[in-house]
């Protein structure tokens, strides 16, 4: 065996990181790695000047070293400065800042490399630091504090990933400088970081006005306001106060220092711009634990009634934002050993193989909510998700009693743990729904609309209500709405399903065709919107069109008779003798 020789002593360590080098190598590769290397050289000239060595590097980090801690910072100072000097005279889109973390502490040296736990602390401290900012270590910040000009904010204890003890973090700028100031509230305070396997908290921040027109920064206030006031009525979801996150009006203290401050798992940032009479709205959710972008989307509308405006974009946001942590929790639980996970876990899991709509993964995702509500009988999570799954499972068995009764088992019992949440109240609705009890379904789901105006679940199985009822008119607004604040949504087809039936009932045969094709585009085999184009282009006057796709329709559901249409429970049984006499003209 080799005879390793290496020896301890105690140093001061900088990590170095270029902030947007893999965003810069995608505009222009050669352009960014030239840019590096003249930045490169300003930072080892500085380490050189104040008796640094640098060490390691990989990539677009650079790792130095340091006897005495004050020169550490000095020289962080120093090429922070002339770098911005540098950037000031760049292009916008070719700036590149540098961030860095000094921790001073016990290091293995083995040759020209250092290596152990106080060497990782200062690679991790450095993703808290600002763009073009320094973050220092507890142990760093004790020898430097009374030695030098510097201004300390203190983020508190912090969780590092592979550090077995949190760290204290500090926030190092020149003294009146220009370094983003940090909320005084959050000095000399602990971390708020929510607990890796609970809920998951989200912040929105303040949206950015880069008009520079400040007569609207009330509509970009009020669009942030929407979407806390809309997400705080998401019950599964935490939702950081105003009151704290309106403070980070300035994000370039970086996603991981804020969500580190507010305790928030997920941050949503954003900006506000306008030109002439539109206005356009650019969004970004962050998962910062490892910084990585979530989700991102524009909007743009025409600045005419703003209170509606408002509404339409913040609803539209609150709906896509629940969906995207969602997903993102449940790719989370993966990273964790089934035997280990606690109910939170086994819900996304659950989930995640019930969004599958697989028959073996819809069993395994009954196995998961089961073995979450033994853990915890009374979460209202997991009877919400029992009480889907009994629902989804009784819709494909068109109407099954038993599984309709545990349906209003578990949501009975979830509204007595949670009245405030809207979930139960449209379980029950859908459940009425399938019973053929449009009247009563409406009042339930007129609860959950009244507790989440963002619920386009609840949305679509009003306009259901309406249209057992009779009233395709005002069923078409609501299926219309539940797509637009769930674009993207898994269940799609179903509202897109129920939309051709309005159309159907109103005679307006190309806008049901056009539904249905959109529907059949999401789930190729929902006999339901087939069947419903079927009968539109018949009505049309499409006669081969529609024999064609009778040919498809009977080869793709063999056993299908008319009466599971007749089963649909519209209160006018002549409703359902239209439909599928408007089917069998194709014939």
């Amino acid at each position: 065996m080799a005879d390793w020789q290496y020896t301890h002593q105690l140093a001061t360590i900088m990590s170095i990181d270029a902030v947007g080098f893999s965003r810069l190598m995608g505009l222009d590769d050669e352009s960014a790695v030239a840019a590096f290397e003249e930045r490169r050289a300003i930072i080892m000239e500085s380490c050189g000047k104040y008796g640094g060595r640098v060490f390691g590097a990989a990539g677009d980090s650079i790792m130095a070293e340091f006897g005495n801690p004050s020169e550490a910072l000095l020289t962080a100072f120093d090429f922070q400065e002339r770098i911005a000097t540098l950037n000031a005279s760049a292009s916008e889109k070719m700036r590149m800042p540098f961030r860095a973390g000094i921790n001073t502490g016990d290091v293995i040296v083995r040759g020209d490399n250092l290596y152990g736990d106080d060497v990782n602390i200062a690679a991790r401290i450095q993703e808290f630091a600002p763009h073009n900012g320094l973050a220092l270590s507890e142990t760093t910040w004790h020898h430097v504090k009374d030695k030098s000009a510097a201004e300390f904010t203190d983020l508190g204890e912090l969780p590092l990933k592979n550090i077995a003890l949190p760290v204290r973090v500090f926030i190092a700028a020149r003294e009146k400088s220009a370094a983003p100031a940090i909320p005084m509230s959050f000095a000399n305070s602990h971390s708020r970081q929510a607990p890796s396997n609970g809920p998951p908290a989200v912040a929105i921040l303040p949206l950015r006005n880069d008009s520079g027109e400040r007569d609207i920064d009330y509509i970009a206030d009020g669009i942030a306001e929407d979407i806390i006031y809309g997400l705080s009525n998401t019950r599964w979801m935490l939702v950081i106060a105003k009151s704290s996150s309106f403070q980070f009006r300035d994000d370039a203290l970086g996603t991981k220092a804020i969500g580190a401050a507010l305790g928030a798992r997920y941050l949503v940032t954003g900006a506000l711009t306008r030109g002439g009479r539109n206005i356009r709205l650019n969004f970004a959710l962050t998962d910062t634990s490892n910084g990585r972008l979530v989700w991102s989307r524009r909007f743009e509308r025409e600045l005419v009634d703003i209170f509606e405006l408002q509404d339409e974009i913040g609803s539209e946001i609150v709906s896509t934002l629940e969906k995207e942590v969602d997903r993102a929790e449940q790719a989370r639980t993966f990273q964790v050993p089934w035997e280990s996970l606690e109910t939170w876990q086994l819900v996304r899991r659950g989930r995640w193989h019930m969004n599958r709509r697989t028959r073996k993964d819809t069993a395994l995702a009954l196995e998961f909510f089961e073995k979450a509500y033994l853990d915890d009988p009374n979460s209202s999570a997991v009877l919400n998700e029992l009480a889907w799954w009994y629902f989804w499972r009784a819709w494909l068995r068109f109407g099954d009693s038993a599984d309709l009764d545990k349906v209003t088992d578990y949501a009975r019992k979830a509204l007595r743990m949670d009245s405030q949440d809207a979930r139960p109240h449209a379980h029950l609705g859908v459940t009425d729904i399938m019973r053929g009890l449009p009247r009563s379904a409406q009042e339930h789901l007129d609860d959950a609309l009244h507790i989440n105006p963002s619920f386009a679940f609840a949305r679509s199985a009003k306009g259901s209500a309406h249209l057992l009822l009779g009233e395709a008119e005002q069923a078409i607004p609501l299926f219309r709405d539940a797509e637009r604040l769930s674009p993207f949504d898994l269940y799609g087809f179903h509202n897109l399903g129920e939309l051709t039936a309005a159309y159907c009932l109103t005679h307006n045969w190309d806008l049901a065709i056009e539904t249905a094709d959109r529907s059949l585009s999401l789930s190729p085999g929902y006999f339901y919107s087939a069947f419903l184009k079927i009968g539109a282009l018949s009505r049309s006057g499409r006669y081969e069109e529609a024999r064609q796709e009778l040919a498809v329709f009977q080869t793709r559901h063999p056993d299908f008779s008319n009466d599971r249409v007749g089963w649909i429970p519209f209160t006018d049984k002549r409703v359902n003798d239209f439909l599928i006499a408007n089917f069998e003209m194709a014939k």
